[in-house]
């Protein structure tokens, strides 16, 4: 049977969105150890295969399950904020109480005949505060080998995947928004269900306080619910985009809107198919942060870029003038 989210009335008024790179983190190793999920990160696992290698991870692949077996949810828990920065996830897990993860590491390895009681089992469950304390550090060297570095194109993915999810609530209410979120996911009579993922009796159910859904690059092509209590329940699920991220080409922009704005603030402005920072485009473009946030506050200024801060970061969207331009297409008197 197939895993049905029955939702009520305080559900329907609490679904909300986030993106948490903890949780992304743990996909990532999830994807590692999951070959069907390989497809669109095969670029991706070939650069990062021999910093993997050297991580030495052997305490968090005891608990990465394998397809089918459970992952502790303290690991990438639901956020409680919509953009949590990494740092402060990190933070949060670390606070776990010892009794939930004893109770969580020991679902976790009991998915695997022996492991709870082989030696490496029985040292992680001794003393559960300090084994939270190694995943958390580990996790913390996964992220940064992994991770943070293409963060803020990762981050634009997701981000532009909101982005447009929310338009279609915005046109057509809860019901386009749930209707479109993957096609194995079926929404009808308030309930949302997941046809790949398999009903269970403990299964986490909505209980009032909304669904959470969560964009992923990693997932793919799986849909994820499985949050026991006390998390809020979530659905992590594919992200739009994310086919492109290893393997779009940069974009080129026009030779005469070279001519016009100088090639390297052309670049930038053409570089801009999703919201990103200044970081980002200095490490796609190659160019110096001053001269990247220079280039930007000038686009910026001609009503080509528009800004807003999401957390710690300032991230830039063209506008409707500045695609105008990028295609090609603008008429006379728009520039």
């Amino acid at each position: 049977m197939p895993l049905a989210l029955h939702l009520g009335t305080d559900d329907l008024t609490r679904c909300r969105f986030a993106i948490s790179p903890l949780c992304q983190t743990h996909e990532a190793l999830r994807m590692l150890r999951r070959p069907r999920r390989h497809g669109y990160h095969r670029s991706w696992l070939r650069r990062v295969r021999r910093t993997v290698d050297g991580l030495d991870l052997a305490l968090l692949w005891l608990f990465v399950a394998p397809p089918g077996g459970y992952t502790p949810d303290f690991l990438g828990a639901p956020p409680e904020v919509p953009y949590p920065a990494f740092d402060d996830e990190l933070a949060r897990m670390r606070a776990t109480d010892p009794a939930l993860a004893h109770a969580e590491m020991t679902r976790s390895l009991a998915c695997t005949p022996g492991l709870i009681d082989s030696p490496r089992g029985r040292a992680a469950l001794d003393d559960p505060a300090a084994t939270v304390r190694r995943l958390a550090d580990l996790t913390e060297r996964a992220w940064h080998a992994l991770l943070a570095p293409d963060w803020p194109r990762h981050r634009a993915v997701l981000e532009a995947d909101i982005a447009q999810r929310s338009r279609r609530a915005a046109d057509g209410g809860l019901d386009a928004l749930l209707t479109g979120l993957h096609p194995t996911v079926d929404w009808a009579d308030r309930t949302l269900t997941l046809r790949r993922y398999a009903d269970v009796a403990d299964a986490q159910r909505p209980d009032g306080r909304g669904v959470l859904l969560m964009p992923s690059v990693f997932v793919w092509p799986d849909v994820v619910s499985g949050f026991a209590r006390p998390w809020q329940p979530t659905v992590i699920y594919p992200a739009r985009g994310m086919g492109r991220l290893h393997t779009a080409p940069e974009p080129r922009p026009p030779q005469a809107l070279g001519r016009l704005l100088g090639h390297q603030r052309a670049a930038v402005l053409a570089g801009l198919t999703a919201p990103s920072s200044t970081t980002e485009q200095a490490r796609r473009h190659g160019l110096a942060l001053s001269s990247v946030s220079a280039h930007l506050s000038v686009l910026r200024e001609t009503g080509l870029l528009e800004s807003r801060r999401q957390g710690h970061y300032v991230l830039y969207a063209r506008t409707a003038l500045g695609d105008a331009l990028v295609e090609g297409d603008a008429g006379p008197g728009t520039a």
